[in-house]
């Protein structure tokens, strides 16, 4: 076996580990929008309210509630803010693990439950076997200006999802491209689906960041799976415009296998 083919494996078998963990995406049981919240999260006790500065999210609650920020219970008001800060809070309930996010200004409580019937579900992941062909030579070309586009996500809503430009590179001597995103390290993201029914209805990919030519690397392989493929109450981004390829990808995650 390879050295590439064995950190393929390696990669699969983590991909199981981390979908598998106790708070892990097959745990997400609800993701509770703020401006729905006046009875509370349901099935947690607490009160959450938007702070007077707006930037941030309070949290209320007794002792005797059982909810923990930071392992230490809670007795008070809390200021918290959402995951895209540097260090979020820990919040727990019982086993149960709650996520404040943030998402095009409006916040969410998402609830982990390690007792989630989906968790309980799981079989695994499919994925096609490795094949050194789908590791694909390709080349970025930056937009003049990033771009964000609306698309369809999981929920039934439309987002914006930032690109910053495409990824060009063949398959079978045809020529394809890809729009992706850019992470603020340079490597690149997309969202893409293709023909092969076996695959669920669209993936992820990520590219290392390119050279000063635009010169990096498509490892089909490493396609993904979202994690709205494990729960039904992730925000997913469906495929821009011209990432819905027309031939089968028979490489990567596939689908999640359940009981």
């Amino acid at each position: 076996m390879s050295t590439a083919q064995d950190d393929w494996k390696h990669w699969i078998d983590q991909r199981v580990i981390t979908a598998r963990a106790p708070h892990g995406p097959l745990a997400l049981t609800g993701t509770h929008w703020l401006r729905d919240l006046g009875p509370g999260v349901p099935g947690v006790p607490g009160r959450w309210e938007l702070d007077a500065e707006g930037g941030c999210v309070t949290l209320t609650a007794a002792r005797h509630d059982g909810l923990a920020v930071d392992d230490e219970p809670l007795d008070r008001t809390v200021r918290l803010c959402p995951d895209t800060a540097a260090k979020p809070s820990r919040i727990t309930y019982g086993g149960r693990r709650l996520l404040l996010i943030l998402r095009e200004g409006e916040y969410a409580v998402r609830v982990y439950d390690p007792a989630a019937p989906a968790r309980a579900a799981f079989a695994g992941i499919a994925a096609h076997p490795y094949d050194a062909a789908w590791t694909l030579p390709a080349r970025f070309t930056a937009y003049p200006d990033p771009q964000v586009v609306q698309v369809d996500n999981a929920d039934g809503r439309p987002r914006g999802l930032a690109l910053a430009g495409e990824v060009a590179f063949e398959l079978d001597g045809s020529p394809l491209r890809l729009a992706v995103g850019r992470a603020d390290s340079g490597a690149l993201h997309a969202v893409f689906a293709d023909a092969d029914e076996q695959n669920y209805r669209f993936r992820f990919v990520d590219l290392p960041a390119p050279a000063e030519d635009g010169s990096t690397v498509l490892d089909l392989n490493r396609a993904y799976l979202p994690p709205c493929a494990f729960s039904d109450h992730f925000l997913c981004p469906f495929p821009p415009s011209g990432n819905r390829l027309t031939v089968a990808v028979a490489a990567g995650e596939s689908r999640v296998l359940r009981h």
